[in-house]
């Protein structure tokens, strides 16, 4: 994609940010003419609205830019997506080094465009750095998001286990870092057998993937992403309008790509561990089945229940493979539950974790970057939920209540017990336009989480 950013321009276009309670003595300093422009056309200051003032020549003077105070982030978004082709540059009052950085990021995010099969017939507009700016952070942020909504929206012919690997394996030779991709079925068996297990109906064979970067010595933080790159429901076959979306079952580990690739942009001070199980949950004589029994990584067994529950499954032997690397810190990214959505909507992350403390972060991180989460609980009385008479226990509970709850506690089965841990339940998709958040991918709790990282561990 063109860059949408330029180092300096001399005839600019300015862009002044204004809100409704600021918008009459913003005027109050400009030329007569654009009170009476304002008036005119009734401009409020409203967010996300744009005004342009013409200059005599019938040309744009400048372009009064309405925002929200308490998400600065999104001031410059809406202009990004609206605006023609050509510079611009942000004017008006000061706002300081914070705001410039974010009205810069979400300018970024503003213009992105998901063409690999569609032109748009339209140029980008332009922002000339704002003074001050750390554009390497912004280009950072910009790029992951980009990133991970790229994965999402592409469809599954072109998004299968084999390509999302191929990214990986793109990603680690971009940034120095070590990768490693498990291809072999019987390899995957024996180390992974929940993962072979729902992918093993495919013509796409499963993948496990793991790259590692960072140095030794530094805090280590493991990201486990699931990667359902379709989702049929297996033999428990989804209608049709829940296998709409089906593509973005793999947003999990989009997410988990993009926020790999921030750390390594930003060059943070800890070391990662990203871990990746790669499938298409698919229809099939090798399909497996409600009623059997699977024994993960860790040994404990699983009577499947329902066979569209395979997110879970696919996390359970990632989350073995974590403990195993005895992190200081472990994250996963699932778009594992509808309960999820029930309970917080399409625009908010659900998490769970085993540190108060670590929710308690993470949800002011989220307010700072408005990159909402919110934590549900880790209810263990809900456990009987998944209580099974043949093995240690369901992959589903059957009663239908705690979707989410119970989901988690599936994992925590898993987790290692005396690691702090978190685990997103999200949607990984923008269902309507927002500045700044195009209906499509979304690369949700990415800007959340690297705050939290950074105040934990550091930033450089």
């Amino acid at each position: 994609m063109e860059s949408v950013f330029i180092t300096h321009a001399e005839l600019a276009v300015p862009l002044i940010p204004v809100t409704g309670e600021r918008l009459s003595s913003a005027l109050a300093a400009r030329p007569e003419h654009w009170r009476r422009w304002t008036e005119q056309h009734g401009f409020k200051a409203a967010a996300g609205s744009l005004l342009r003032i013409p200059s005599a020549e019938g040309l744009t003077e400048a372009v009064l830019v309405g925002y929200d105070p308490e998400a600065p982030i999104w001031m410059l978004a809406q202009a990004a997506s609206d605006l023609e082709p050509g510079v611009y540059r942000l004017g008006g009052e000061p706002l300081g080094m914070e705001m410039h950085l974010l009205a810069a990021i979400g300018w970024g995010l503003g213009t992105y465009r998901f063409d690999r099969y569609k032109e748009t017939g339209r140029g980008l507009p332009q922002l000339v750095w704002p003074e001050g700016v750390d554009r390497r952070r912004v280009e950072a942020v910009v790029a992951a998001h980009a990133l991970a909504r790229d994965l999402i929206n592409t469809p599954a012919a072109d998004m299968m286990p084999t390509d999302l690997a191929q990214v990986a394996e793109d990603l680690a030779a971009q940034f120095g870092a070590d990768s490693h991709v498990i291809r072999d079925a019987g390899e995957i068996a024996v180390g992974y057998p929940c993962i072979h297990a729902v992918g093993g109906a495919s013509r796409f064979g499963p993948r496990v993937i793991e790259l590692s970067w960072g140095e030794p010595g530094r805090p280590h933080v493991v990201l486990a992403g699931k990667g359902v790159c379709f989702d049929s429901g297996g033999l428990n076959l989804k209608p049709g309008n829940s296998m709409r979306l089906m593509k973005k079952d793999m947003g999990g580990a989009a997410i988990a790509l993009g926020l790999a690739r921030l750390i390594m942009a930003l060059s943070l001070p800890i070391r990662i561990t990203l871990l990746l199980g790669a499938v298409e949950n698919a229809v099939g004589s090798r399909a497996f089945r409600p009623g059997d029994v699977l024994t993960a990584r860790n040994g404990k067994t699983i009577e499947v229940d329902n066979t569209d529950a395979e997110g879970r499954l696919v996390l359970a032997d990632l989350l073995v493979r974590a403990g195993e690397l005895a992190p200081d810190l472990l994250i996963d990214f699932a778009t594992l539950t509808g309960a999820a959505r029930v309970a917080v909507g399409t625009e908010v992350a659900a998490f769970f974790s085993n540190r108060p403390d670590v929710a308690e972060a993470l949800g002011g991180h989220g307010a700072r970057w408005d990159d909402p989460v919110w934590p549900l609980p880790l209810h263990q009385a809900y456990r009987y939920m998944l209580d099974s008479d043949i093995a240690d226990m369901v992959n589903s509970s059957a009663n239908g209540f705690a979707g989410a709850i119970t989901a988690a506690l599936f994992l925590k089965e898993f987790a290692p017990e005396d690691l702090p841990w978190l685990h997103f339940d999200l949607m990984a998709w923008n269902t309507r336009n927002r500045a700044g958040r195009p209906k499509g991918g979304e690369a949700m709790a990415l800007r959340a989480v690297l705050g939290l990282l950074e105040s934990r561990f550091g930033s450089v």
